[in-house]
């Protein structure tokens, strides 16, 4: 019995939940802002006439792909950091502040 209550102990020490640094936040913010303004900057530099040819279409595809998710990844991340954890209405004000958040991302690359 002893070894069991051992075992359970080691178990419940070992997946006890670890706070992330505090930098951790801010490092990832800045990553995905530094992928978005890189993926913003290669469709901004992508010619139409270039498009005729499907070669021609990967590195556009793969600008689009990752600007779009490491954006919507940033805004949901600001978002949730400004919105409390609990509530009943905690999902509406985490919606209403992405879209806020998404509003001023886009206002900013115009």
């Amino acid at each position: 019995m002893s070894e069991t209550a051992d075992f359970e102990g080691l178990l419940r020490e070992a997946l006890t939940p670890v706070e992330p640094p505090a930098h951790l936040a801010t490092r990832l913010e800045d990553a995905l802002q530094s992928i978005t303004e890189m993926a913003a900057g290669e469709l901004e530099a992508w010619e139409l006439k270039a498009m005729r040819d499907p070669r021609n279409w990967a590195r556009p595809a793969a600008a689009l792909v990752a600007g779009t998710s490491a954006g919507a990844v940033l805004v949901l991340l600001r978002a949730r950091r400004r919105e409390p954890k609990d509530g009943a209405d905690a999902v509406k004000r985490t919606v209403g502040a992405a879209r806020s958040q998404a509003a001023r991302v886009l206002s900013r690359r115009r």
